[in-house]
Order: C-alpha cells, then structure tokens, then sequence
C-alpha cells in the first residue's frame, strides 16, 4: 500500500514540475513561393502602408523581420530605387471563448460509515480524524471538470516581391493559437516560424514549436 502511495505522490509531483515547465509556442506555417534558384542581388526595403509608417507596434516587428532577413543574408537599401525587393507584413489577434469538460483525479478518501458530528479535519469529500493515516485511502477518484477559457488566435503573413514588377517570389501566413493573448509575447517566435528553412517547401503546410525564452 505505502509502495502505491509512494507512486501517487510521485505522480502528482510531476503534474506540479509540468506547469511549471517552460511553455512553447507552436505555429502552423504554410509558404508559398517562386524563389530563384540564384538571387545575386538580396537587397529589400520595407513597403508600409500610411497607418503602419506611424505604427509603433509595427516597427517592433518589423524589426524582428529585419532581423531574420539579415541572418538569412539579405541586405536593406537605402531606398526602393537601390532595392531589388520589397518587404511587407500583416498581422492580427482574434478571441473566442472556449468550454470543455477534462477527467480530473480528486483526493481519494475512506468511504466509511459517519459516526458523530464532523469534527476539525472534516472535509467536504471526507473527514479525517486524530488517527488519520492516508495509507487507509483507495485510488484518486476521477471526476468531471467543466473548464472556459479563452483562447487566441494569432496571424501572420509576410511578402517578399521584386521591385522591378511587382511580382511576389515569397508569401508565408504563420497561425498560431493559444491562450496568450499578448502578441508582442509572441510575435518573436511567429516571426522565426516565417523563415524556419526558408524558403522551405512551396505549398506545403508545416508545424514549427519553438520553446518560450
């Protein structure tokens, strides 16, 4: 009996460890693309619209694109005249509530007979007493839980198109959803989901987790 409670404990414990872990944000990211084979020139300037020119919230990610574009070797010009490509981006978070019924393991309890009131230690699942001993108590009890929260789903799409024509060689759209509703929290890691392998395979539907710093 005390070789089960042992292992009881022992699993609570490692419910306790798991919310405590590191949490990780997982994106599903779908590219499409006609990249050249060989691209000499991989200058870039941003393309905005007026509202994101004097967007604050913008240029921070903005700059976590700048960022990945330069690791991938990507040069930013001066101006859409030195540029052989521009570079534009959207985003935006939506919230909807969600409800589900999940098991939950109660503490289990001696099912006896009630002799006399409940005195201190009388709980609403049991009672225990001078004497208690939790090696006299059966296997936790399963039980249903009803459970709302709010859950959000956060978009991302960038564009790599040349200059010259117009013409779109690389567009990523990165979904996320979880209950984060902080999207510069998030952004960080969407945006490293956008150019993971880039530029990947065309048309094909990926799921990149990336653990939260």
């Amino acid at each position: 009996m005390k070789r089960w409670m042992s292992g009881w404990l022992l699993m609570v414990f490692g419910l306790l460890l798991t919310g405590c872990a590191t949490t990780s944000v997982q994106s599903n990211v779908t590219a499409f693309h006609e990249w050249p084979a060989e691209l000499k020139d991989k200058s870039y300037v941003f393309e905005r619209t007026p509202e994101q020119d004097n967007n604050l919230e913008y240029r921070n990610y903005e700059n976590l694109v700048r960022n990945e574009l330069k690791r991938l070797g990507f040069v930013e010009a001066a101006g859409a005249k030195a540029a052989q490509l521009k570079a534009s981006l959207e985003y935006g978070i939506s919230m909807r509530d969600v409800r589900v019924i999940e098991p939950v393991a109660v503490a289990p309890y001696w099912p006896g007979p009630f002799w006399g009131p409940p005195w201190p230690g009388y709980y609403r699942r049991g009672y225990y007493g001078p004497f208690y001993d939790p090696f006299w108590y059966g296997p936790p009890i399963i039980e249903q839980r009803d459970v709302s929260f709010q859950l959000f789903t956060r978009q991302l799409k960038v564009k790599l198109a040349r200059v010259p024509d117009n013409r779109n060689l690389y567009e990523v759209t990165v979904v996320s959803e979880g209950t984060n509703g902080s999207l510069p929290t998030v952004m960080p890691y969407m945006v490293r989901s956008a150019f993971a392998d880039f530029p990947g395979p065309s048309g094909v539907p990926r799921r990149i987790e990336l653990k939260m710093e």
